[in-house]
């Protein structure tokens, strides 16, 4: 995407936009709370047009609606349907995007699901899982149509530190072994430095991005204190204190 302007009702939210993901890496949206990282999301998965500029995916605008997604999407929640098995909730994109007989739609949700660890909890409801779990199960679905992108949003929020570790090293065999690009919303910094080859920095402020490139060297380089102070996870210094 270059030179995009996103927003809502005519206000602008975000602006100067300028960077694209390249094939198989993962990209991490990162910034404080209110900074825009949500809606720039919401703008890659195609969810809401811009209001300046072009985002593009494989040259074409991302579109929802009377084909199959291109992408694969981890709410933020998981988004389960909570009357639904596992089964049921990862065949419902299987079921609404395709024509497969039931018994291959049931070998694919099988495959998912093993893939992500869950191998065997088909017939479970999403409330007799853990919150790790329910995390794996939206990317089992996420993953049911074989997409090449997969958009997750704070995948690790609300887990304990050791499963939010499993999960990254579930987002790190996906992308190494089956070569799908991520690109992941978060704020968590061992996550960031364990799985993000890239990122880009979003600050409320300044209603755009101040930084762009590789966690290490924005830790470690960056110029603006603003993006030092988030990578080292110090308080931010005010110009009162100064």
């Amino acid at each position: 995407m270059s030179g995009v302007a996103l927003g809502y009702d005519g206000e602008v939210l975000l602006e100067n936009i300028d960077f694209q993901v390249r094939r198989g890496e993962i990209f991490a949206i990162l910034g404080g709370s209110g900074s825009g990282k949500s809606t720039l999301l919401r703008h890659m998965i195609g969810l809401a047009a811009p209001m300046r500029g072009e985002i593009l995916v494989d040259g074409a605008p991302p579109e929802l609606g009377s084909h199959a997604p291109a992408c694969g999407v981890l709410f933020q929640s998981g988004a389960l349907f909570g009357s639904m098995t596992l089964a049921e909730n990862v065949a419902l994109p299987l079921r609404t995007w395709t024509e497969l007989p039931d018994d291959a739609i049931a070998a694919v949700v099988r495959s998912k699901l093993r893939l992500v660890g869950l191998g065997g909890f088909e017939n479970h409801l999403p409330a007799e899982l853990s919150g790790g779990m329910k995390k794996r199960a939206g990317i089992a679905r996420a993953l049911a149509l074989e997409p090449e992108l997969v958009y997750l949003d704070e995948p690790s929020a609300g887990l304990d530190p050791i499963t939010s570790a499993e999960l990254d090293e579930l987002l790190l065999t996906l992308n190494r072994g089956l070569g799908t690009t991520l690109v992941v919303v978060t704020h968590e910094l061992a996550s960031i430095f364990a799985i993000a080859e890239r990122c880009i920095m979003l600050d409320r402020e300044a209603k755009g991005p101040i930084a762009l490139g590789k966690p290490a060297d924005l830790r470690d380089h960056s110029p603006d204190p603003r993006v030092v102070a988030f990578f080292n996870r110090r308080p931010a210094v005010s110009e009162a204190m100064t």
